[in-house]
Formats: structure tokens, C-alpha cells, sequence
């Protein structure tokens, strides 16, 4: 056994072999990786690359958070997911199937919405925070979160064909606010949902956010610190952003409300909406019932109730 793979199991040293030859790598960065914490906020979208590549590469403690269930419509980019998840706590298959990828390493899944009251507590015991939400609201509280506990925060956002990935808060340099300063008006900013989203862009940005976060930890490069790269998938252009020291930091004392601050309502039910098939719909008409139908569909779902 070498000298610098002594902290090293056999099982471990066929498993890391490539990073044991990689130049600028070898076994100290492994063990740095071994030895490293990291939470990943969203199982998602940008959670699935980024959770697969973290387990594959070794990181020693993987805290997974994320309160949404699996469905139908995650299939088309959310790679850790089947159609027997469906209706299933994304935290917990994800946690199963990373660990079933690499069972060396730790893992904890977290079923909650990360939130002000509760993000502080969630994020204190990992070296590295990974931002792989969806909304301005936890991005927002992911950066103040990370500023008030001197974490280093990987930002990445997908957006139809264009994806973002960026570092905030590395060694207290740039954050979140000064890229966004104030959050755009809500109203005019459509989701995933309502603009579409290329399944591949996510795995795309999902690698080079893990990229950034084995960077961070390791220190073999350095990392896209205070700068946002952006991809074009349609055209394969890359630009990289260089943002500005708007000393946000001193700003930043606790963590407020951030759907009041995001211009979003705050209000959200508790309780899960009913749901009713398309018979049940019709049988319900049929009868005159009393209740009333309002049609969020998306322009493309045709429905036929005869």
C-alpha cells in the first residue's frame, strides 16, 4: 500500500483509482473528499447530476433536503427517478439510490421545505452548500443563510435552452445579492413549468456545479468565485460573467421573509388538493353538482371528457 492511500481501504483504492493517477489530484484530494460535507438543496432537476456525481466521487457526508414528491413530469430530466417513484418522497429514493451507487459514504435525507426558520440549523454542519432550487425566494435565503454562516455556496439555474452556474460567498467574497441586487417582479419571470426546460441542460449544469463544489473542497483549481457562467445548449456558446463587489455582505444581519421579499404570496396550503379523474370530473357535471372549475392546464394538454 502507498504511503498516500493508507487512509484508504482496498475497496476504496480500486473504487478512486482514477483520481489516485489523475496529476493535481491523487490521494490527498480524495481524502479531502472523503473527509468533506456537503448539502444539496433540491433533489431535482440539477439534484439528480449533482447527487450522482458527489456519491461517485467520494464525498464522506451527503445531506439531501427537499420536501416534493416525485411525478410523472420530473421523469423528463430528474434522472434518479423511475416510474415506481412516482407519488414518492424524492429525499428518501434519492438517498436509496446513491447509496446503493456508493455505500461508503453517508447520507441523510431531509423531507422539509428549508425555510428562515429552519435553514441556520440545516446548514451548519457542512463544509459546502449546493443551490439546486428552482425560485427566487431560496435563493435568495440559500446565499443569506450561507453569508451569516461563512459556507461557500454553489448557485446553478436552468432555463428552457440557458443554464447559470456560479460560486457565492467563497472566502467572503462575492454573494447572491450582488449578482441579483433585488429580485425581479415575479409576474414576469415564467418557470420551468410554464417556459420549458431542456432535460439534458440540467445534467449539464448539475455536472459543473458538483465540478465547482469537488473544486472548493480540494483546492486543485480555483473555483468560478464571484463569477456566473452561463451555457447556451442550442448553440454551445459558454460566457463567463464577472460580477461586481456591491458589498451586499454588510447588508446581510438575519434571515427575513423572502416570499415578502420576492413579491410572492406567502400563503400555501397545508393541506394537499384534492384530486379527481377525468370520469369523476364528468360524473360530477352530469349530475349538476355544485362546485366550480377553474382551467389552469398548459396550452398544449388537450382534455376530452365525453
Amino acid at each position: 500500500m502507498d504511503k498516500g492511500t493508507k487512509q484508504f481501504s482496498e475497496e476504496e483504492q480500486i473504487r478512486y483509482s482514477r483520481h489516485f493517477v489523475l496529476p493535481r489530484f491523487g490521494p490527498d484530494a480524495q481524502l479531502k473528499l472523503k473527509k468533506a460535507s456537503v448539502a444539496v438543496i433540491g433533489a431535482g432537476g440539477l439534484g439528480s447530476p449533482v447527487l450522482l456525481y458527489l456519491a461517485a466521487a467520494g464525498i464522506g457526508f451527503i445531506k439531501i433536503i427537499d420536501n416534493d414528491l416525485v411525478s410523472l413530469s420530473n421523469l423528463q430530466r430528474q434522472i434518479l427517478f423511475s416510474m415506481d417513484d412516482l407519488n414518492k418522497s424524492k429525499a428518501e429514493i434519492a438517498a436509496s439510490r446513491i447509496t446503493r451507487l456508493n455505500p461508503m459514504i453517508k447520507i441523510k435525507a431531509i423531507r422539509e421545505r428549508i425555510e428562515s426558520a429552519n435553514a441556520l440549523k440545516l446548514l451548519e454542519d457542512v463544509d459546502v452548500v449546493i443551490d439546486c432550487t428552482d425560485n427566487f425566494p431560496t435563493r435568495y435565503l440559500l446565499n443569506d443563510a450561507c453569508v451569516l454562516l461563512d459556507k461557500p455556496l454553489v448557485y446553478g439555474s436552468v432555463f428552457r435552452y440557458e443554464g447559470q452556474v456560479g460560486v457565492f460567498n467563497y472566502k467572503k467574497g462575492i454573494n447572491y445579492r450582488d449578482f441579483y441586487p433585488t429580485p425581479p417582479d415575479a409576474s414576469q419571470i415564467p418557470n420551468c413549468e410554464e417556459g420549458g426546460v431542456l432535460g439534458v441542460l440540467t445534467g449539464i449544469i448539475g455536472s459543473l456545479q458538483t465540478n465547482e463544489a469537488i473544486k472548493i473542497i480540494t483546492g486543485i483549481s480555483e473555483p468560478l468565485a464571484g463569477k456566473v457562467l452561463i451555457v447556451d445548449s442550442d448553440t454551445l456558446e459558454t460566457t463567463i460573467v464577472k460580477i461586481p463587489d456591491r458589498n451586499s455582505r454588510d447588508t446581510i444581519k438575519t434571515l427575513i421573509n423572502y416570499d415578502e421579499f420576492c413579491n410572492v404570496s406567502a400563503t400555501k396550503s397545508t393541506q394537499p388538493m384534492k384530486e379527481v379523474t377525468v370520469q369523476e370530473l364528468k360524473a360530477m357535471m352530469d349530475s349538476k353538482a355544485d362546485f366550480q372549475l377553474i382551467d389552469v392546464r398548459e396550452p398544449h394538454v388537450n382534455l376530452t371528457l365525453s
